[in-house]
């Protein structure tokens, strides 16, 4: 239903229409007409730049042209009820009243389902957060979390199929400090030993907590030999490290539908699987890399390696599969983990990165394009650094020494709510400035209680009216009536469908929470109104009801609930 797409399809088949009376030319390879709300200072529903882009091909000017199709589209459709040619040719379209009432009506009629294009119906695998299972989740991690979940609902509510997928790197170097501060702890709290002073550890209060629950379940007896208890211990501090950080996505309102382990596709076999697979295809071969940019030659040990041929994909460099000790670098790893995607069947792969992965991008996307013959998609999407200030001043975080916010952290002090929808209040690869004075703000400058304020007050309204929000109201037909204000506010719902649609074609959710705050501005405005002038009162002195008013307001908070539900961000009914 959305509105804007459809008549630029209807209005280029009655165009198509002239044509064949040779009346216009259209040129085979015509530059797509827009069909969208006119400039705020003017009152069309629509607006449409036809006659621009046609004037050319048809050698007259844009105005000349535009009283042509204007007379043209009046003639074939009975909803315009005029038409004004507008600046240097736009078709500015009037609707009659009985179009938005119609339109209105659908929109009640659709409800939760109002927005959405059901026939896409895409598999999508969407991978997010993926932090090292070592600690709880920090503010960093937190921007792609809800990025990522965000992401997940918009294609949902599109009609595609989504996992959502969290890759626990749960092998390597980190894995083996995570644990070793794990037996540090425990050995400080049963035998009193001091931690020791070794950078590599883990020094955060979490540490202390998940040595506390091994402890205390005693599934390990003697902590005498770290390699001998390493195997269990390993698996247990892994155990409550995930808890941890699946607790901190939850107070989110995040939940992933799969984790797939590093490890377990190492016991799989899966690296040997692909390099064999991609050896075959004569995209891994044997060779020598040059020092990289920025390193002294004379530090560079040049030497044979496995190296995977990513640049007839477009990377900057062939990538080293193989570290010196002869073990699998990173990136094997993560060519095996897309291996496993791809074998699932999915038809878009997106993942969301951090910012410091940005680099990483090339190199993934040419290992996803060679192990799939070029039949899948990855699309990656980074998500840049959260700047937290506090107090007027910048606040830092460190993961390694522990001094950092975390999630957990973060939604004590200002709520899910308010973190979920400013996490979107910019697009993801921006940088973002997160006040925790401005999110807890009752005014206009907090977006998400101005959004939430606006679905309270039209609960509050059906309330006094001892309404129902959710019934049938009836309309007599012949008495519908919409004043200007309404119009525009009406005229921005029915933008909503196509917010949808970018939103969801270009996965950029951010454009959900704007298109929101635009929305429930016209709505404050339009209450405001009403302290001043009778006339615009939602509630009336006379007892007799505007029923096509509270209609709008039921298609208002239908948006607003469905944009909210989008975002993970409640609706209060009061406030």
């Amino acid at each position: 239903m959305n509105l804007f797409l459809e008549y630029q399809k209807k209005i280029f088949v009655s165009l198509k229409n002239l044509e064949k009376k040779k009346i216009i030319k259209i040129p085979s390879k015509i530059r797509n007409f827009t069909v969208e709300l006119p400039p705020k200072d003017q009152r069309a529903g629509i607006s449409c730049n036809a006659a621009m882009i046609l004037a050319r091909a048809n050698n007259n000017s844009p105005t000349q042209l535009a009283e042509i199709l204007k007379e043209h589209l009046l003639s074939n459709f009975i909803e315009f009820k005029s038409i004004e040619i507008a600046g240097p040719g736009f078709l500015n379209i009037y609707f009659h009243i009985s179009f938005w009432r119609k339109y209105l009506t659908k929109i009640i009629q659709l409800n939760s389902k109002y927005g959405s294009n059901k026939m896409l119906k895409k598999k999508y695998n969407i991978e997010f957060v993926s932090a090292n299972p070592t600690g709880p989740l920090h503010v960093g991690h937190c921007r792609g979390a809800v990025l990522g979940d965000t992401l997940s609902n918009l294609l949902i509510f599109n009609g595609n199929k989504v996992t959502r997928e969290y890759y626990v790197n749960d092998y390597g170097g980190q894995i083996k400090n995570f644990v070793s501060s794990v037996y540090y702890r425990i050995l400080e709290i049963i035998e009193d030993k001091t931690f020791p002073q070794d950078q590599n550890l883990y020094p955060g209060d979490y540490i202390i907590d998940i040595a506390k629950k091994i402890i205390k379940k005693k599934s390990i007896k003697n902590f005498s030999n770290f390699n001998k208890v390493y195997k269990q211990l390993s698996s247990e501090s892994l155990k409550y490290s995930m808890q941890l950080i699946s607790g901190n996505l939850n107070l989110l309102g995040v939940r992933h539908n799969n984790f797939v382990y590093e490890s377990k596709l190492v016991d799989k076999k899966m690296v040997q699987k692909i390099v064999k697979k991609l050896q075959k295809k004569k995209y891994i071969y044997e060779g020598k890399l040059e020092a990289p940019k920025g390193k002294l030659i004379k530090d560079w040990k040049t030497r044979n390696q496995l190296l995977f041929k990513s640049t007839i994909f477009g990377d900057d460099i062939d990538r080293p599969l193989q570290k010196a000790d002869g073990t699998w670098t990173y990136f094997a790893g993560d060519m095996a983990y897309h291996f496993h995607k791809i074998s699932r069947k999915f038809n878009i792969l997106i993942n969301v990165l951090g910012a410091d992965h940005a680099g990483y991008i090339k190199r993934i996307v040419s290992a996803t394009r060679a192990i799939s013959n070029n039949k899948v998609n990855l699309i990656c999407k980074v998500s840049q650094l959260v700047k937290l200030f506090k107090n007027g001043e910048p606040f830092k975080m460190s993961k390694r020494s522990g001094d950092y916010v975390t999630v957990e952290d973060l939604i004590k002090e200002v709520g899910k709510d308010s973190t979920r929808f400013m996490m979107l209040s910019r697009s993801n690869d921006i940088e973002l400035d997160f006040d925790f004075e401005k999110v807890t703000e009752k005014s206009k400058d907090n977006p998400v209680f101005y959004v939430q304020y606006a679905y309270a007050r039209i609960n509050s309204i059906f309330r006094l009216l001892k309404i129902n929000l959710e019934n049938k109201i009836k309309i007599d037909n012949k008495k519908f009536i919409l004043n200007q204000h309404e119009i525009e506010i009406l005229k921005k719902i029915s933008e909503w469908p196509k917010c949808v649609e970018l939103s969801s074609s270009k996965l950029e959710p951010h454009r959900i929470p704007f298109y929101l705050y635009e929305l429930v501005t016209l709505f404050h405005s339009y209450w405001n109104l009403g302290k001043d002038n009778k006339e615009f009162r939602f509630v009336p002195e006379n007892g007799i009801l505007n029923n096509p008013r509270l209609v709008l307001l039921q298609a208002l908070s239908i948006v607003i609930k469905n944009g909210m539900s989008i975002l993970g961000v409640s609706t209060p009914r009061t406030m």
